[in-house]
């Protein structure tokens, strides 16, 4: 048997991880959430914008954010350059997912120049999250 297909096969226990969630509509924070509670997570944190955003993810450290880009006062991507030079614990290095309805080419890169570890177009459904999750922390 390989890797790939060993991986694959293990039991995935997404109860155990964390995930934030930063959104400055509370409907989209809503819908996120439920999404990620019916994979399994149980811990899931959130916030209305990129400054309460940091607040959360410093305190909370989650294995995964998924994070809107376009929010006031503190957008995306100021969220994940200031993340990206916290010295605090290991936040610098946690997983971003940005979830916008902005596919523009230069907003998609200006995250890709950012080290944004994923962007997913809303709306998201529950197999662009898991895929996301089994990716960027589990290795699959």
């Amino acid at each position: 048997m390989d890797i790939s297909t060993d991986l694959s096969m293990r039991d995935i226990d997404y109860a155990k991880l964390s995930a934030a969630v930063i959104d400055d509509e509370e409907s989209t924070r809503d819908v996120i959430s439920q999404l990620l509670r019916s994979l399994g997570l149980r811990r899931i944190h959130t916030a209305s914008d990129g400054k309460e955003g940091l607040d959360t993810v410093i305190q909370a450290e989650p294995d995964i954010v998924f994070c809107d880009i376009h929010m006031e006062p503190v957008d995306g991507m100021t969220f994940l350059r200031v993340l990206r030079k916290s010295t605090v614990g290991n936040v610098a290095r946690i997983p971003i997912v940005f979830l916008s309805g902005d596919a523009l080419e230069p907003t998609v890169l200006e995250a890709i120049d950012n080290t944004v570890d994923g962007y997913l177009v809303k709306p998201v459904s529950l197999n662009d999250l898991k895929k996301r999750i089994d990716v960027l922390v589990w290795g699959l």
